[in-house]
C-alpha cells in the first residue's frame, strides 16, 4: 500500500519480523531473521474486511427501516445469533416425559465384619428385558417393580475389572482457553482475552526486570516450540520424576476446522516461573489465568492417567432383575499430579472423595461370584426428560469453532456486541436471548437464509483461507459474493414493514398472544378490531395493539428492551396501556387524560379526533405517573404561558415547562428558571430580569443578513 502511495524510497526495504512471545530473547531472535511481507496473507486479510463491510453496512440499514432500535448485523454476530436462538426454539419446541429409575443399597451377609459398607447399584434388567432410560414411566410401575425386588433374594452374579488410559488434554489455544476460563474461572470470554493480554504484555518481575508471562494468545496452532517442549520436559522430571515425563516430546495437531496455526500454542514463557513465584506481583484474576495456563501447559507434556474400573453385577436367583454397581479409581496419575499440585490450590473436597471412591473399589473388588447380598433400602426417583441446554459463553465458543465459523481471535468481541445490542443476555452464566434478538434472527433467517446459513458462513472461511493460500483470487471472490448478496438487499430493500410484522406474529405467535384468554384476539376496547403485533416507529419497542388505528389505539402489551419476557397473567395487567381519565376540564368539560407514549407519560386535554391536535404536557417531572391528579394535570396543561411582550421588540415572553425544570424564552434567548422561584411568582418583569442575567443561553439558528454587493 505504501509503494502504491509512493511514500517509500527506492532504497528502503521492508519485511515483517514475527515473534510469539514478548521476552527478549524471542524477539532478537525475530529481528535476526526478517521475512518478506506475504501479498496473499494482506489479500486474505483485505477480502475479510471487505465482507464484513458488505455485508454489516448493508443489512445494518435495512434493519433500521425495518426493526426500528435493531442496530446491527454482521457475518460472524449473526450466525452465532442465530446459534442462541435456534437453540431457544428447540427448547420452546420440547416436550418433557416421565421416567422413573431405581437404585438400591446392598451389603454383605456377612456378621463377622465389623464394618458393612453399603454397595450402590442401580436397575439395568427387569424382567429379563435391558431397561432404557424411559422404560419405567410411571409411578405405578416403580412401585410394582420395587414390590418385586423386596421379595427376592439377590447375589453376585459376575465381576468384570479393566483398565484404560486417560490421554492428557491438548495446549491451550484461543477458543479453549475462553471455554475453560469461562467453565472453571467465571470469566466472560472477552474479560479472559483482556487478562490474557495483561500476562502477554508482562509485569515487573522481583528482580525489576519486566517480561512478558504467556505467548501470543490469539492463535489456532496447537504445536510448541521445539526448544519449549524440551524445557517442560526436563521440567517435569526434575518435579515430578521420570515416570511422569512423556517418554518421546508429544506433538499435538490441528482439529480446529481451517486453522491456520500462523502461532504456536498459548503457554508460559517459562515454564519454571511457577504461580507461587507471582502471587506478590499478579491480581488475582491474573494469577488464577496464568496458574490454568501453567497446568495445562505441564499437563500436556506428560504420561497419560491409568484408571482401573470394577464392575459388579447383582441378580436374582434366575437373573430376571439384575443390577449394576460400578466404580473406577486411579492406578497411575500421569498428567493430573500438574492439577493436584500444591501450586494449584488443591481443593481437600477432592481428595475425601478420591478416598471414598478408593474404598468402594476395594468392596466391589472383594464381591465373589455366588455371594449373597441383602437388600437395605430401595430408591425410587422421578425424573423428566430435560430440554437441550442453552448456551453459555464457553459452549458458543465451541460451537462455532467445530462449525467453522469466525475467527477464535473475534469470539469475545462477536459476543459482546450481542450484548451490547440488547440481543441476548446473560444471567447465571447461560445465553438468553432476548426478544429483540429472536425478531433479528428471524427477519434474516427469512429474508437473508444465506447469511444466516452455519454452512455459508464456514464455507466463507474456507475461501477466506483459499486466498491466504495463494489459490482464490481475492478480488474475484468479493464479485461472485456481492452478485448474489445484492440480490437478497434488494428484496428485503421492497418489503414494506407491515409484512414484515406479520411475519414476526406467524413466527412468535404461541409467545406474543400466549397471556390471552382463548386465543380471542378481537380488541377489547373498540370491539370491532383484532390484536395485532407492532413495531414501535420510534425504536422504543414493540406491542400488541388493534388493527384499527388510528381510530383505535388500544394497547394490550408492550415489551420494552429489558421487560421483553413472556407476559403471564399475574403481571398481564401491568401491561395494559390505556389512556387512565383523571377528570373534566372546568372551563370546556373537556376529558382530561394520563397517557403513555414512547418518552414517557403525558396528560392530554381532549381526545383524539381528525383534525384536531389536543394539547399535551410532559409529566416527566412527577416521578410516579400513578400519583398524578386532576390538579396536577390542569397544572401542567398550563404551560406554555405567554407572560407578556418584550419591550424592546414587541415579541413574546414565554415562560415554559422543560425537562429540567421551568425556563423563559425570548426568540432565541432561554433563561432557567432558578428552583427556589415558584413559577405562580414568574411576572414579566422577573422574567425579564432573568433574561438579563448571566444564567443565559442561545438556541437555532441565527437569521442570515442579506449581503448587499456594491456597485462596482
Amino acid at each position: 500500500m505504501l509503494q502504491q502511495q509512493d511514500a517509500l524510497r527506492d532504497d528502503v526495504t521492508v519485511a515483517r519480523v514475527v515473534f510469539n512471545e514478548i521476552t527478549e530473547s524471542s524477539i532478537k531472535t525475530a529481528l535476526q531473521a526478517p521475512r518478506e511481507i506475504d501479498a496473499d496473507l494482506v489479500h486474505a486479510y483485505l477480502a475479510r474486511r471487505a465482507l464484513d463491510y458488505l455485508i454489516g453496512f448493508n443489512v445494518s440499514p435495512l434493519l433500521w427501516r425495518k426493526l426500528p432500535g435493531c442496530q446491527s448485523a454482521g457475518r460472524v454476530q449473526s450466525a452465532a445469533l442465530a446459534l442462541i436462538c435456534d437453540r431457544e426454539k428447540e427448547i420452546d419446541e420440547f416436550k418433557a416425559q416421565e421416567y422413573w429409575s431405581i437404585d438400591v443399597q446392598f451389603q454383605k451377609n456377612d456378621s463377622n465384619s465389623a464394618k458393612n459398607t453399603s454397595i450402590a447399584s442401580h436397575l439395568t434388567h427387569f424382567d429379563s428385558k435391558k431397561l432404557s432410560q424411559l422404560s419405567i414411566s410411571s409411578s405405578t410401575e416403580a412401585k410394582d417393580i420395587e414390590e418385586k425386588i423386596n421379595m427376592s433374594k439377590f447375589e453376585v452374579t459376575g465381576s468384570k475389572t479393566s483398565k484404560s488410559r486417560r490421554n492428557p488434554p491438548m495446549p491451550y489455544i484461543t477458543s479453549t482457553l475462553q471455554q475453560d476460563a469461562a467453565n472453571k474461572l467465571n470469566f466472560a470470554a472477552s474479560h479472559t482475552m483482556k487478562v490474557a493480554q495483561k500476562l502477554y504484555e508482562g509485569v515487573q518481575l522481583s528482580d525489576g526486570k519486566s517480561t512478558g508471562l504467556i505467548t501470543y494468545m490469539r492463535t489456532d496452532g496447537l504445536h510448541l516450540s521445539d526448544e519449549a517442549t524440551k524445557d517442560i520436559q526436563s521440567f517435569i522430571v526434575e518435579k515430578y520424576g521420570q515416570d511422569f515425563a512423556a517418554k518421546s516430546k508429544r506433538k499435538y495437531f490441528k482439529k480446529v476446522k481451517n486453522a491456520q496455526e500462523a502461532h504456536e500454542a498459548i503457554r508460559p514463557t517459562d515454564i519454571r516461573r511457577l504461580p507461587s513465584m507471582l502471587a506478590a506481583v499478579l491480581d488475582e484474576e491474573s494469577l488464577k489465568l496464568y496458574t490454568l495456563i501453567w497446568c495445562r501447559t505441564t499437563a500436556c507434556q506428560m504420561e497419560p492417567a491409568v484408571i482401573e474400573h470394577i464392575q459388579c453385577d447383582i441378580g436374582n436367583a434366575n437373573q430376571s432383575i439384575v443390577f449394576r454397581s460400578t466404580c473406577s479409581r486411579v492406578e497411575f496419575k500421569g498428567f493430573q499430579a500438574a492439577y493436584e499440585d500444591q501450586e494449584t490450590f488443591r481443593d481437600r473436597n477432592i481428595e475425601d472423595e478420591e478416598n471414598h471412591r478408593s474404598e468402594t473399589y476395594e468392596v466391589l473388588n472383594s464381591l465373589k461370584c455366588g455371594q449373597p447380598l441383602c437388600v437395605t433400602e430401595v430408591e425410587l426417583d422421578q425424573h423428566s426428560t430435560q430440554h437441550p441446554p442453552r448456551y453459555s459463553e464457553g459452549s458458543l465458543v465451541k460451537k462455532l469453532e467445530e462449525l467453522g465459523i469466525g475467527r477464535p481471535s473475534t469470539y469475545a468481541t462477536t459476543i459482546k456486541v450481542l450484548k451490547d445490542r440488547n440481543y441476548i443476555t446473560v444471567k447465571s452464566r447461560t445465553l438468553y436471548p432476548e426478544f429483540r434478538g429472536r425478531m433479528v434472527s428471524a427477519f434474516l433467517s427469512h429474508y437473508f437464509s444465506e447469511v444466516t446459513d452455519y454452512s455459508f458462513t464456514a464455507d466463507m472461511e474456507t475461501e477466506l483461507d483459499n486466498v491466504s493460500a495463494g489459490l482464490t483470487e481475492w478480488k474475484g471472490l468479493l464479485k461472485d459474493y456481492w452478485t448474489r448478496f445484492s440480490k437478497y438487499c434488494e428484496c428485503a430493500g421492497s418489503v414494506h414493514i407491515h409484512q414484515v410484522e406479520k411475519m414476526l406474529e406467524k413466527t412468535f405467535g404461541n409467545f406474543l398472544f400466549a397471556s390471552l384468554r382463548d386465543g380471542n384476539k378481537t380488541c377489547p376496547s373498540c370491539g370491532e378490531g383484532t390484536l395485532v403485533f407492532k413495531v414501535s416507529r420510534f425504536g422504543a419497542g414493540y406491542f400488541i395493539g388493534c388493527d384499527q388505528h388510528p381510530k383505535c389505539k388500544y394497547i394490550a402489551k408492550t415489551l420494552y428492551g429489558e421487560d421483553d419476557e413472556e407476559i403471564t397473567p399475574e403481571n398481564q395487567k401491568n401491561n395494559v396501556q390505556e389512556p387512565k381519565l383523571l377528570g373534566l376540564n372546568p372551563g370546556s368539560n373537556e376529558k382530561v387524560l394520563l397517557k403513555c407514549g414512547p418518552y414517557g407519560h403525558y396528560v392530554q386535554l381532549g381526545e383524539d379526533r381528525k383534525g384536531h391536535l389536543p394539547k399535551r404536557a410532559s409529566a416527566k417531572q412527577i416521578k410516579n405517573a400513578d400519583s398524578i391528579t386532576l390538579e396536577d394535570a390542569l397544572e401542567l396543561l398550563k404551560y406554555p404561558l405567554t407572560l407578556g411582550n418584550h419591550p424592546d421588540d414587541d415579541q413574546p415572553v414565554v415562560l415554559k415547562l422543560a425537562n429540567v425544570g421551568y425556563t423563559i424564552r425570548h426568540r432565541r434567548t432561554i433563561a432557567s428558571v432558578p428552583k427556589n422561584l415558584k413559577p405562580n411568582d414568574v411576572t414579566l418583569e422577573k422574567a425579564l430580569e432573568l433574561l438579563k442575567g448571566d444564567d443565559v443561553r442561545r438556541c437555532g439558528r441565527p437569521k442570515r443578513k442579506a449581503v448587499v454587493k456594491e456597485a462596482v
